[in-house]
């Protein structure tokens, strides 16, 4: 199996486990932060998405006009590493699903056929956790699983039982 076939299937993977808990929380509940918590479900999904945009395709290739309708720039800004969940406005949890699924999905189309030869190429964005675009396609998946389990921690909070 080749490295990029291995990051996908992790990267895969990851969306999956996290797709578990994402589909068991009612729309509705999305923009509740629990008593004592700092975060929202809307806000863990759509940090994910846009990390994952980045991690996956930004890095790998520059932004295309494509790229806006799949993810627009408000959005990087509205979930990136900075920003706030309780400043989260302006998109509804379907809204926020409907680019979590858009990305994972251009992803899977795209990473297939990335060049082997450019993998050991620095990231077009410079990253403090990795020198390469191997790599940045290897830390997607445990960013993604860091997230979820907070999602997890967060459903729990809200009083779902657990997923094991």
């Amino acid at each position: 199996m080749s490295r990029l076939q291995e990051a996908i299937e992790q990267i895969d993977f990851a969306r999956q486990y996290t797709l578990e808990r994402v589909n068991s929380i009612p729309l509705a509940e999305w923009f509740t932060a629990p008593p004592g918590g700092v975060s929202h479900i809307a806000w863990q999904v759509g940090h994910t998405a846009m990390a994952e945009y980045r991690l996956c395709l930004e890095r790998l290739r520059p932004r295309t006009t494509a790229d806006e309708s799949l993810i627009p720039d408000d959005f990087l800004t509205v979930f990136g590493r900075e920003s706030l969940p309780a400043r989260v406005t302006g998109y509804t949890a379907e809204e926020i699903r409907s680019v979590y699924d858009r990305v994972h999905t251009r992803i899977l189309e795209e990473l297939p056929t990335y060049p082997d030869a450019e993998l050991d190429l620095p990231p077009l964005k410079p990253h403090p956790l990795f020198t390469t675009r191997i790599a940045s396609l290897r830390y997607a998946p445990l960013h993604e699983m860091i997230h979820c389990g907070q999602l997890a921690m967060i459903r729990r909070m809200l009083g779902h039982a657990p997923i094991w």
